[in-house]
């Protein structure tokens, strides 16, 4: 079997006009029009296993809706190859979007003045459902997510996450084998982004569907995905396990309780966050000293009655790499 999603030298490139400012300018554009090219993504190339969950992560105008769209067939490319589930999208739309599955987060596919149920029942003739089959899929994916109370409720009367159950469950109906997932969490509270995640990730198991998930939110992408895309200005930055993302870490941060009332440790790269009676707080550049000195020295003052090492949020860590990207080019080294 080939992989899911296969993404070869792929370039997506816009003509813009250019405008002068000020109304004369405007004036001046419509009678002697100048355009340029704007490249959206650039040479980008991968390849997504069937099942693979993937974050496809980048800041605001790296491509990653561009991207997307092609894979989605909404977009013809510039030049390069690009395959769904063995299907050229944009040429097979019709066939891709029997296969595949999206939500995005600022865009609904439920109708707002009816119930979700009825939604429901509207997408199996969409995606020729077997009738029998398509009440068994829903049955079963309204028990997993918990909206059996909300099927009769018009949409626009459900709150923010519940309406995003629902969005889910519609995307999941005719079992894709690919998930397109685009901020699926934005708006959230916390408890609201950890159930969908959790969801997400269980479905995706049961289902054996590959999951692409587009996110600002760092959770998203540890709770979900196995594997990072880190795109930077429409090209390929990273493509690694998300677990090794950690590798960019420039600090730690280091709580102490100690016998001792106060310590003071005379350590290079060290910043004390936090201070009060056995218990001190510390930001350490691992770039300048390793924590095993940090402990060796408080250890060398007074007696540990605990200690915790705690990583920096995820935010952090894309930012660094996307910092390296900007002082060194597209090689990121850590």
């Amino acid at each position: 079997m080939g992989p899911a999603v296969r993404v070869a030298g792929l370039r997506k490139s816009f003509r813009v006009r250019e405008r002068a400012p000020g109304l004369l300018g405007a004036f001046r554009s419509l009678l002697s029009a100048t355009t340029r090219e704007v490249v959206a993504v650039d040479a980008l190339s991968f390849q997504i296993a069937a099942g693979e969950r993937v974050a496809f992560i980048g800041p605001n105008g790296a491509g990653k809706s561009t991207t997307l769209k092609v894979l989605s067939g909404i977009l013809h490319p510039t030049a390069g190859d690009v395959e769904v589930l063995g299907l050229v999208p944009w040429r097979d739309r019709r066939e891709v979007a029997l296969r595949i599955g999206t939500v995005f987060g600022q865009r609904s596919q439920l109708w707002s003045h009816l119930p979700a149920g009825d939604t429901f029942d509207l997408l199996a003739y969409v995606y020729d459902q077997d009738p029998a089959t398509h009440r068994r899929r829903r049955a079963e994916l309204a028990d997993v997510f918990g909206i059996g109370p909300l099927l009769t409720k018009p949409v626009r009367q459900l709150s923010l996450g519940e309406r995003m159950r629902c969005e889910l469950v519609a995307s999941l109906l005719h079992a894709p084998r690919v998930l397109f997932l685009d901020e699926p969490t934005i708006g959230l509270d916390v408890s609201a982004k950890a159930a969908i995640r959790d969801l997400v990730r269980r479905r995706a198991d049961e289902d054996g569907c590959a999951v692409i998930l587009t996110s600002h939110d760092t959770g998203d992408m540890e709770r979900v995905c196995d594997r990072a895309i880190v795109i930077h200005r429409g090209r390929l930055l990273l493509d690694e396990p998300v677990h090794s993302l950690r590798r960019f870490i420039r600090r730690k941060v280091v709580t102490l309780a100690t016998a001792e009332p106060d310590v003071v440790l005379d350590l290079p790269g060290l910043t004390i966050v936090e201070r009060a009676p056995h218990r001190t707080v510390i930001e350490v550049d691992v770039t300048v000293t390793p924590v095993e000195a940090v402990v060796h020295a408080a250890l060398a003052v007074t007696r540990l009655n605990d200690l915790s090492v705690e990583d920096p949020p995820m935010e952090e860590i894309v930012a660094a790499i996307y910092a390296s990207a900007d002082a060194g080019g597209a090689a990121v080294k850590p």
